[in-house]
């Protein structure tokens, strides 16, 4: 099928999530002359994406996230809005085999891999052996799986330093890191307690831990009918709690012939799998060496820095793709310009360890500027609740190299306003003017070995100064002493006898 005249076998998308990804696939949807339909918590009633879509279906459940959750009810939604696909975004189904398979039986594009896909690369252990055995490269381990009995002495052999992960995990949670094998087995204890609470699955694995590692990932896109390309790289070593803050592409760290061999790598295990849509190979990398840690078979977070350098709209790519359209983009094609970078604006506190605040958004105003993008999902008037994760917009950058992109993201960061709720937005000016990163010398555990990064800074006097003038004048008796005062008194200004 030709992309300048696409056939699309449905009209309608339904958007099987909330916030600013909702936002941003409707964005697309809306742009290749589709309606966009949403389904929404009464928590995201009057939300950016319910305005902006030609349709919502209301779901409920429990807590708010239960009715995100409910597969059930989303395919019904669908049925009800005439949507005759489904795209989940990320997070709550995007990875869930089982719902895949409802939407499918339903008669209903998934705007995602095969259920299959997801089932394979979703389990962590089965992932790593399906990639070993394929012949790429992954780290030293020890799989609980292959012989549980002696689980502990396999994983004290791999040696210190080594991370334990649950097999069904994501996201960072439930993972420990020992570098005290003395500490082993109580950090085993640890793992399986958190797997079994996060996942309803106990199983582990262990693997090398490479100590100050480098995080880079590699975008790829596949089609039903067998073609898969790669669109380069990003790194995402800026984390806190093995979860990401701050992404960028192309990855400083690399060289051009390390950047085409991951990249390589990368569009080999999809195509070892017959991968069928957009996913994220994921490696850790250092001393020159890299190893595969997971797949996320979804599209990411982080998606917007590889658009922004390859020009590519990722979401019109997925929804091609599930229209059973050929991949229009060669390989050799596929080239980047320039450098992106995409900040997560959090409700957190940095210094109070990343501790997620909640509030009311009493003045938002987006930054602005060439080649300055925001993802956002929250609008002036709303309100940031525990209910989901603590991030609530992104902001992403590009320039014509790395320097330039640095400096619109200190330009846009202190742009951007943001009140009544507390995030992170201080806590990256300051990460985007630090020499370190500014250098690139970072890696996935600098936030942890460096604390002091996430301080708070007070505000200098001249600024303190500023503040509290305006808080003082913004009181009625300071208000009505400043406007009884005559003119001729005020033009003498700050005199005093």
């Amino acid at each position: 099928m030709s992309r300048s005249e696409p056939s699309w076998p449905f009209d309608t998308v339904l958007v099987a999530n909330r916030g600013e990804i909702a936002l941003r696939v409707i964005r697309t949807v809306h742009a290749l002359g589709l309606r966009a339909a949403v389904v929404f918590h009464a928590a995201d009633r009057g939300s950016p994406a319910v305005t902006a879509a030609d349709a919502a279906a209301e779901i409920t459940g429990e807590t708010p996230v239960a009715a995100y959750l409910d597969g059930a009810q989303i395919v019904e939604a669908a049925k009800k809005t005439g949507a005759g696909a489904i795209h989940p975004g990320y997070g709550f189904l995007s990875e869930n085999a089982e719902f895949a398979r409802a939407v499918e039986a339903a008669g209903i594009a998934f705007v995602g891999p095969k259920p299959e896909q997801i089932e394979l690369m979703g389990d962590k252990v089965r992932a790593r052996g399906f990639v070993e055995k394929s012949g790429f490269p992954v780290a030293p381990s020890a799989i609980e799986d292959d012989n549980p009995e002696d689980f502990n002495e396999r994983a004290r052999a791999v040696g210190a330093p080594l991370l334990i992960k649950p097999s069904a995990g994501g996201g960072g949670k439930g993972m420990r890191i020992v570098r005290d094998l003395d500490k082993l087995e109580a950090e085993i204890a640890t793992a399986r307690s958190e797997g079994q609470r996060y996942f309803g699955d106990g199983r582990l694995y262990v693997e090398r831990f490479v100590d100050n590692p480098r995080h880079i990932e590699v975008q790829v896109l596949g089609d039903a009918h067998g073609n898969v390309v790669h669109v380069f790289e990003r790194e995402c070593s800026v984390q806190r709690r093995f979860q990401k803050i701050v992404e960028e592409s192309p990855a400083p760290v690399l060289s051009q012939s390390e950047r085409e061999h991951i990249s390589e790598t990368a569009a080999g295990i999809a195509r070892a799998i017959g991968y069928r849509g957009a996913g994220t190979v994921e490696f850790i990398y250092g001393n020159g060496e890299f190893f595969f840690l997971e797949m996320n078979t979804r599209l990411q977070v982080e998606h917007p820095v590889t658009e922004e350098v390859t020009g590519i709209d990722l979401v019109a790519k997925q929804l091609a793709i599930a229209a059973g359209e050929v991949l229009d983009l060669e390989q050799a094609a596929i080239t980047t310009t320039g450098h992106a970078i995409e900040l997560r604006i959090y409700a957190e506190d940095p210094a109070a360890g990343y501790l997620p605040t909640t509030g009311p958004i009493l003045r938002l105003v987006p930054p602005t500027g060439e080649r300055v993008r925001w993802d956002g999902g929250v609008v002036e008037g709303g309100a940031v609740t525990a209910a989901f994760d603590p991030m609530i917009a992104k902001l992403i950058v590009w320039g014509a190299d790395r320097e330039q992109a640095i400096a619109r993201a200190r330009s846009a960061l202190e742009e951007t306003v943001l009140l009544g709720c507390q995030t992170n937005t201080a806590f990256l000016r300051a990460l985007m003017d630090h020499p370190d990163f500014v250098a690139a010398e970072i890696h996935t555990g600098y936030l942890d070995a460096h604390p002091e990064v996430a301080e708070a800074r007070p505000p200098d006097v001249d600024t303190l100064t500023r503040l509290l003038a305006a808080a003082a004048l913004s009181t009625r008796p300071i208000r009505d002493v400043a406007d009884s005062t005559p003119v001729l008194h005020a033009a003498i200004g700050d005199w005093r006898n």
